[in-house]
């Protein structure tokens, strides 16, 4: 195919459906008034972000449990229970990663996400495995939006940033990615991805 993108995915929320509130939404009774509080409160998104960098889930939730003593079993149980911060693949977008692997396109992969967990789902879901490459930001202990983390994608990939495509539902991860010339789509839902990759040319 002539002047073939490189397409890049990322995981959690395009290709798989992950948010930690399916898990605590269980851990508070589906009270989300306490469950917001409880995420704010202990900054879990930006704790959360360390393990994403690298950072053992072991150490993370001793220096947590350690600042929140009141929370350290919440805190512990995601660690015990992170599968079921996945509620599973978004089935859609999946069906286009499949649709532009059969079409040859070059995929990679390049998601914000612990080394130790990721290793722990790999196996349910076969279509990881359909990636060229996949840059996982707990392994090489960076995280996007840092444009280092893209740099080391563009190494893996062999190319040059215009000639690749980046899907990400982060807008702060798709801004990155467009100030170092990758082609960018913000991902909002499968139906979306389709028609603008359609546009493209590339469905």
């Amino acid at each position: 195919m002539k002047n073939t993108p490189i397409v890049v995915f990322d995981f959690g929320g395009v290709l798989l459906d992950w948010d930690p509130r399916h898990l605590y939404r269980k851990l508070f009774d589906d009270d989300d008034a306490a469950m917001e509080r409880f995420l704010a409160e202990v900054n879990f998104s930006e704790w959360n972000h360390e393990q994403d960098k690298g950072r053992p889930f072991a150490e993370g939730i001793a220096e947590l449990s350690g600042q929140y003593p009141q929370h350290a079993t919440l805190i512990a149980t995601f660690g015990e229970r992170w599968e079921e911060s996945i509620a599973g693949p978004i089935t859609g977008s999946v069906e286009i990663l499949e649709a532009l692997k059969q079409k040859d396109f070059p995929l990679f992969g390049l998601s914000n996400w612990s080394a130790e967990t990721f290793q722990r789902i790999r196996p349910e879901h076969e279509f990881l495995n359909w990636f060229d490459d996949i840059v996982l930001s707990g392994e090489v202990g960076l995280a996007k939006p840092d444009p280092a983390i893209y740099r080391v994608l563009l190494e893996q990939v062999n190319d040059s940033a215009d000639k690749c495509l980046f899907i990400d539902d982060s807008e702060a991860n798709v801004v990155a990615a467009r100030e170092l010339g990758f082609m960018t789509i913000h991902f909002e839902s499968p139906q979306q991805l389709r028609l603008e990759l359609s546009t493209r040319g590339l469905l």
